[in-house]
């Protein structure tokens, strides 16, 4: 889990303290987990499933897709600033998805009393901030069919299916918003992937081949395999114990 890494430096009486002050919640999919103008005072970490973060595109375009948050990744924007903040984007369950809710005065009092936590958090924002601009680059100079092959490579990573590949349950709907294409044009394309051998589906997922990760500026390596995934709604009961261990020693045209 994320936060065992992120809080291994804390004491063990106050990360266990911490953890008590820890919400889970569940959300089926495509449920709304908070709205762009709500207010919130927490930090929202993925314990099982997938987040979008959804932004209002143009009256064509639709709701854009700018970001996907992944089990074990967290949702900060401006947490560490303010105490109670806006997102400014919404955030929708792409798959059945519970959440870790920390309130943000608690996370804050961490980063004030142990440095190491706020490097890891900041690690987290400039980790965001790299895909984001990989995204846009990607959007703005990828061909249509190279940009749909780059993710659903990155699908495989993100919402693996049991049997490798990436989880049916991401539309071609939900490419098109993260893609900036129609979704006719994500069809398509699909199809003809799929009518070359490139792409194929069964009653487990969707499969690409890992030559699918290569861009123009690196060739990325397939995704390591994921451990089976958890019942929809159900967190790993180890999330806890693990919490308190201490870490180990290392010796395109776009929508019309």
């Amino acid at each position: 889990m994320y936060l065992h890494p992120l809080i291994a430096s804390v004491p063990p009486d106050e990360r266990a303290a911490f953890v008590q002050r820890i919400e889970l919640r569940s959300y089926r999919r495509n449920e709304v987990v908070l709205g762009a103008d709500e207010w919130t005072d927490r930090v929202y970490c993925v314990a099982t499933g997938l987040l979008r973060v959804v932004v209002q595109g143009s009256e064509d375009s639709g709701d854009v897709t700018t970001d996907f948050i992944r089990q074990d990744d967290i949702f900060l924007n401006s947490a560490l600033v303010d105490e109670r903040y806006q997102p400014g984007a919404t955030l929708v369950a792409a798959l059945p998805t519970s959440l870790y809710l920390v309130p943000t005065l608690e996370l804050r009092a961490l980063c004030d009393r142990f440095p190491a936590v706020t490097m890891g958090l900041l690690e987290v924002v400039m980790k965001r901030t790299t895909v984001l601009r990989r995204q846009i680059r990607q959007i703005s100079s990828a061909s249509s069919e190279r940009l749909i092959s780059r993710i659903l490579h990155e699908l495989t990573v993100l919402a693996p299916g049991t049997g490798g590949g990436y989880d049916k349950r991401i539309t071609q709907s939900v490419i098109a918003s993260y893609s900036g294409l129609s979704r006719m044009q994500v069809n398509k394309t699909m199809r003809d992937l799929e009518r070359r051998g490139l792409v194929r589906r069964d009653e487990h997922g969707v499969y690409v081949p890992p030559h699918f990760a290569s861009s123009d500026f690196q060739e990325l390596p397939p995704g390591e395999p994921m451990p089976p995934a958890n019942p929809p709604g159900e967190v790993d009961p180890s999330f806890f114990s693990e919490l308190f261990e201490a870490p180990p020693k290392s010796g395109k045209p776009r929508k019309g």
